[in-house]
């Protein structure tokens, strides 16, 4: 089969593999129909984290289960499913908690990248979401929308339900990436009535706007902070989705929330370091991490792309082969795609 590895930095390519096999009763043999490239992806990319050459790569796909394990009986052969990336076993304490981003199961080594044509799928019978028919019963837009909920729509939606975004509120949005943009798509869902998106390119900008966004600014630092505090007649935002992970952003966040508001940051943080004696004294929360991916999948998500309440699969701008994942990735790299997408079958 066709996979996607690690070479060096900068260089992806795809290689003949074997075409995995099940070594747990808990795996499940994947096709994969289609599969992305992820922000966090670009990390040991660009050289920035440490990867190993030779590595399969991907987390974020939507397939077709081919075989399953002895202890796999939520699933069955022939399931059209979402595969998150958490891979939460559902029954160690934070799974049960609805944060299987946390597992305390040892699986995320073991499954092989998704950005491929078959995958090994770690703790399937939990952590796998079903969606109901098969690939063709989908528009191609709607597999989009699918594909989205298998990390990027999670993550932001866990942004907004860490921030506790309710109707009426008004939320700040920091970053205009993928999840960003998601963001607003989450805050919209759960009922925001204003949607302040901190984006400074007009691509995205108009993106923000279809998906809810009610004002733009694309200031940063202070500037952004005083822009915010005009805007909501220096009252400051109910809750802020922290997207980005940069100190920066960071801190825009919390000088732009109101006191008692909750900062939900899934943005992978870029500096260990960070001063937290602004929480203190504004009294405005910190929450996020991890996202729950199955969790919100299988109780908000899912349903809302079936319904189509929602479409975030708007945020694939670029396509490709699986054979063109080089591209895929200098696409995101390059800044020329919001997120790439990976037509596999």
């Amino acid at each position: 089969m066709k996979a996607t590895v690690f070479v060096e930095k900068g260089k992806v390519e795809v290689r003949e593999m074997p075409k995995p096999e099940l070594e747990q009763p808990t795996d499940a043999i994947i096709r994969i129909v289609r599969a992305c490239v992820c922000g966090s992806d670009l990390w040991w990319f660009r050289g920035i984290s440490e990867r190993q050459p030779g590595m399969t790569t991907g987390h974020e796909a939507i397939g077709v289960v081919e075989t399953v394990g002895s202890a796999v009986s939520h699933v069955q052969a022939g399931d059209f499913v979402v595969l998150p990336f958490t891979h939460g076993c559902g029954h160690c304490a934070a799974c049960r908690a609805g944060y299987e981003g946390n597992c305390t199961s040892d699986t995320r080594g073991g499954s092989t990248g998704f950005q491929a044509e078959y995958v090994r799928y770690a703790n399937a019978d939990w952590s796998l979401v079903k969606i109901p028919g098969q690939p063709e019963d989908y528009s191609d837009e709607q597999l989009d929308d699918l594909l989205a909920l298998s990390d990027v729509m999670a993550t932001s939606y866990h942004a907004a339900f860490s921030a506790e975004v309710k109707p009426g509120d008004t939320v700040v949005v920091m970053g205009d990436g993928a999840v960003g943009l998601c963001g607003v798509l989450s805050a919209h869902l759960m009922g925001a009535k204003r949607i302040i998106a901190m984006s400074r390119h007009a691509d995205r900008q108009q993106v923000a706007l279809k998906f809810g966004a009610t004002d733009i600014v694309p200031e940063r630092g202070d500037e952004a902070v005083a822009k915010v505090m005009a805007l909501t007649d220096n009252a400051g935002a109910d809750a802020v989705l922290e997207c980005v992970g940069m100190e920066q952003s960071v801190d825009t966040a919390v000088k732009v929330a109101r006191p008692g508001a909750v900062v939900g940051r899934v943005g992978i943080p870029q500096n260990p370091m960070m001063n937290t004696n602004d929480l203190f004294w504004q009294n405005v929360g910190l929450r996020g991490g991890i996202a729950s991916v199955t969790t919100f999948d299988r109780s908000v998500l899912l349903d809302a792309v079936l319904k189509g309440d929602i479409h975030p699969g708007q945020v694939f701008t670029k396509r490709f082969a699986l054979d063109d994942v080089q591209a895929a990735y200098e696409a995101m790299d390059k800044r020329e795609a919001i997120k790439s997408l990976l037509v596999i079958a």
